[in-house]
């Protein structure tokens, strides 16, 4: 198959994601955790619920499912939404006092904010590779499924990427579920406040 001109800057893309979407906030969520940061700590816990999608996304990937441009695209854009939405939360870590956590914390939401814009951007492009049968055996497409194979060779080796896929699709449609729960029932209730 041969190369695309972009494969560096998707192989880059998925090491961001990894570095931005996982590891910080992790370390951010602990930092917090030992800091008793109650503010922070309840706005990664909803982010990392809603970067889950990110997650299933490397499934369907896997799975070979052109969907999988879709959830990635949504991914981009809610993840940035569950950063600034919450109105009670914003209040709180604008009124905590200036710390190194609070100043990391700030940093890396405006960094995944920025990242999450540009990255919806960038696959804006790719949303045709969705709705074509052969998408992945065209190497402008083909070329998002590279690292999800990677990954499914180092930690899911004896698995077939057919099932990883079908979890991918029960991931997804657990996470619409939820989404849909939240929308038409909670968000009606409780509005733009997270300690409801």
């Amino acid at each position: 198959m041969p190369q695309v001109w972009f494969r560096p800057y998707v192989w880059m893309d998925y090491r961001l994601a990894l570095l931005f979407t996982l590891l910080i906030p992790v370390i951010l969520l602990i930092w917090a955790f030992v800091q008793k940061s109650d503010a922070i700590q309840r706005l990664l816990t909803i982010y990392l619920r809603v970067a889950s999608l990110a997650a299933f996304t490397v499934y369907l990937f896997i799975g070979g499912l052109p969907i999988s441009f879709i959830s990635a695209l949504m991914a981009r854009i809610l993840i940035p939404i569950s950063l600034w939405f919450w109105v009670d939360l914003n209040d709180e870590i604008e009124y905590l006092p200036k710390s190194p956590l609070k100043l990391m914390f700030t940093s890396w939401r405006w960094a995944m904010t920025v990242y999450s814009v540009l990255g919806a951007i960038s696959l804006l492009p790719f949303l045709s590779c969705t709705f074509s049968e052969t998408a992945f055996k065209t190497p402008f497409c083909a070329v998002w499924r590279e690292a999800p194979l990677m990954f499914k060779d180092y930690f899911h080796y004896n698995s077939k990427p057919g099932f990883l896929g079908f979890l991918g699709i029960i991931g997804l449609v657990i996470y619409v579920a939820y989404l849909s729960y939240f929308v038409f029932v909670k968000l009606g209730k409780h509005g733009r406040s997270a300690t409801q």
